[in-house]
């Protein structure tokens, strides 16, 4: 239904609007707690990592179970290692990409953060397309369920999408020494995501035969992001544990809520 890919844009809206008011503590606060910073990667590192698995890759098992064309094993695992070999392939373009760039620019502080950013706007990219192809497949085959799990990607999105907006604009407000424009980086860098929800809607409503290789590969990609940034990022500090708990709360949460809906 055409009206999925509305819902999947007001998601990414959403998840971008967190991703400004996590760019505005840069106006508001000298900086976010530690602990709640802890607590909030933590829960969304669960929620996403509980929503790869329920709403991404068990849809993923079951289209490939019924389509019969490809063994469903190697479209879960292929498309789960392809979403993360293209993040990490990204990652590695644009560390290269900031050596050739860095080489004539003064301030190894300022490379390193422009390094940030490009790379928290890099991880928004299949963010954004796991809503997007989550939101997708639902004009397929709809469901509370499959409605509930899309939304709660977007939830678990948005909500690591707060610190990650912090993490942009407040070392560019040290380095700029402009909140303004700390925060309009912090900002910028989520603006890709409704972008590529859009893209990732229509490629799998429209590819139906493709829609367990998408489901996997943003599954793939998100399990990525969860394992290279957000449960590090968790526990860089002095309450490791609060990113800890807020793991397995978030994971509680999503487990509980797809299985009552399942």
């Amino acid at each position: 239904m055409e009206h999925y890919v509305w819902l999947a844009l007001v998601a990414t809206l959403g998840t971008w609007f967190v991703t400004a008011l996590g760019s505005g503590t840069v106006v508001f606060f000298k900086s976010p707690s530690a602990r709640a910073l802890n607590l909030m990667l933590g829960f969304s590192a669960g929620v996403m990592i509980a929503a790869s698995f329920w709403s991404l890759l068990q849809p993923a098992i079951q289209r490939a179970e019924a389509a019969g064309n490809t063994p469903a094993w190697l479209v879960a695992v292929s498309g789960f290692l392809l979403g993360a070999l293209f993040l990490w392939g990204s990652d590695k373009a644009v560390c290269f990409a900031r050596k050739r760039a860095g080489m004539g620019m003064p301030g190894e502080r300022l490379n390193r953060i422009i390094m940030l950013v490009l790379s928290i706007t890099l991880h928004n990219i299949p963010e954004g397309l796991a809503v997007g192809v989550a939101f997708g497949a639902l004009g397929t085959g709809a469901s509370p369920d499959g409605l509930m799990g899309a939304v709660s990607i977007a939830v678990g999105i948005g909500l690591q999408n707060f610190p990650e907006g912090a993490a942009v604009s407040l070392p560019m407000k040290t380095a700029t020494g402009s909140r303004g424009k700390a925060f309009l980086y912090g900002m910028g860098s989520g603006a890709v995501e409704p972008v590529f929800a859009v893209i990732g809607y229509f490629l799998a409503a429209n590819l139906t035969a493709a829609q367990p290789w998408f489901l996997a590969f943003a599954a793939g990609a998100m399990i990525f992001v969860v394992v290279e940034d957000l449960i590090p990022d968790a526990h860089l500090s002095e309450h490791p544990h609060f990113g800890t708990w807020g793991a397995m709360l978030g994971f509680a949460v999503m487990m509980a809520l797809d299985v009552a809906l399942g």
